[in-house]
């Protein structure tokens, strides 16, 4: 009594969710609203744009700076500093007014190295977009599939309960008829009410797929599809080397990780050129309207300055130690993504080629299974054969059914992931 009233509930909750106004999609539309609307996604391209400003930033150190002043000095005049300096500029009342420019000649490639290292950077950044593009994408992808595996798994149930519903409706009428037994109705009474426990939980599946669907696509409510079948992808390599080899060369994360490399070895290299002198040109020149008689009414003066590091407690050869270690740490990191790549691209070319070979073998056993079916229907009718042989064929039929509407769609799942594997999903 309880399943019964949990399966009566069942039909007017399908009708509340039909009764909803579906969402016509194509797997292209998916993926279009799925960027469009993914924050994970927006929020990779921003930092991308925002990494392009750090070269600007460093090259900016390479160009020249020039600074205005305005000076009012209150004194005792003609005094001199004595405390606080090494110098001991006089100081007189006066009030000067002037520019300054500073321009770095060369620091032996230091500022160049960085500079490149941070383009490199940006670049890597760019890579993490593409990085969670993918994602996105996948994610859709699998969302939308399990949304049509949804849809073809309900209307396998509704069939059964169909089918279960007739052959309980003849029986129970022979039962009538004293014709068949009690046994025989129980036994069709209990398929029926299997099969309407299929249709409860296929009715779920489809609201769970929908509501992963709408999540990937950026939609808050809950919605309803219709969604557009799409086409077989085309057929696999025989082999999975070159799918290998074109994971290698276009998996963003790849590209990222080898990049990070080469900023990691060009700052090094930038650390190293620490040890190295810096010149610099400094000039200044100004008026002094107000002042003292000893301050001349106008000035100006240019010097060339070098920088030459003597001894800075090791400083300067810990941050290159520390950055080569760094780069070759990412070299590693390299190396050990490269394997797990060449993995993944293995597990998915087998998953998506046993995907493919279950499209044939499941039609060859909804065949069989239907094939069985009438023969034990047959022999159940003509008095040759129990209702157990009659149940067993049923349920074989129903699972037949299930496997081969979800080949189509597990086939497809596993080669857009064959596709994320490899590179290929733009």
């Amino acid at each position: 009594m309880r399943v019964s009233a949990i399966l009566l509930l069942a039909v007017p909750l399908c009708a509340r969710l039909c009764a909803q106004q579906a969402m016509a999609l194509t797997l292209a539309d998916a993926e279009r609203l799925a960027i469009q609307n993914n924050p994970q996604f927006a929020a990779a391209r921003l930092s991308a744009l925002a990494s392009y400003q750090v070269p600007i930033e460093v090259r900016a150190g390479m160009m020249p700076t020039v600074s205005g002043a305005v000076t009012g000095v209150g004194a005792d005049s003609g005094s001199r500093l004595a405390a606080g300096a090494l110098n001991n500029p006089v100081v007189y009342n006066r009030l000067g007014t002037g520019l300054l420019v500073n321009q770095l000649v060369t620091d032996f490639g230091r500022t160049g190295s960085l500079i490149a290292s941070a383009k490199l950077h940006a670049q890597a950044e760019d890579q993490v977009t593409e990085t969670a593009r993918a994602d996105i994408l996948v994610a859709t992808a699998r969302a939308y599939f399990a949304v049509l595996r949804g849809n073809a798994v309900l209307q396998v149930a509704q069939q059964t309960v169909s089918a279960r519903q007739l052959v309980s409706d003849q029986i129970t009428a022979l039962f009538n008829s004293q014709l068949k037994s009690q046994l025989d109705v129980s036994f069709a009474n209990v398929n029926l009410a299997d099969a309407k426990l299929l249709l409860a939980q296929a009715q779920n599946d489809l609201r769970s797929s929908e509501a992963a669907l709408a999540a990937a696509i950026g939609l808050s409510a809950q919605t309803s599809f219709s969604l557009s079948e799409e086409a077989l992808p085309s057929a696999l390599p025989d082999q999975v080397d070159p799918l290998i080899q074109q994971a290698l060369q276009d998996r963003p994360e790849l590209k990222d990780l080898r990049l990070e490399q080469s900023a990691a070895e060009r700052f090094a290299k930038a650390e190293h050129a620490l040890n190295y002198p810096t010149v610099g040109v400094a000039g200044t020149a100004g008026f002094v309207p107000a002042g003292e008689t000893a301050v001349p009414g106008r000035y100006g003066a240019i010097g060339l300055n070098v920088n030459i590091p003597v001894f800075n407690g090791g400083l300067f050869r810990a941050r290159q130690t520390e950055a080569e270690l760094r780069a070759q740490a990412a070299t590693e990191h390299v190396n050990d993504l490269t394997n797990r790549v060449t993995r993944d691209v293995r597990f998915a070319y087998f998953d998506a080629r046993t995907a493919f070979e279950r499209l044939g073998l499941t039609a060859q056993l909804l065949q069989q299974a239907e094939l069985a079916l009438d023969l034990a229907r047959g022999r159940y009718d003509l008095g040759l054969s129990s209702i157990i042989e009659l149940s067993q064929a049923q349920l074989n039929l129903t699972s037949a059914q299930i496997a081969n509407t979800s080949a189509k769609y597990d086939y497809q799942t596993q080669r857009t992931v064959v596709d994320y594997e490899i590179g290929a999903l733009r």
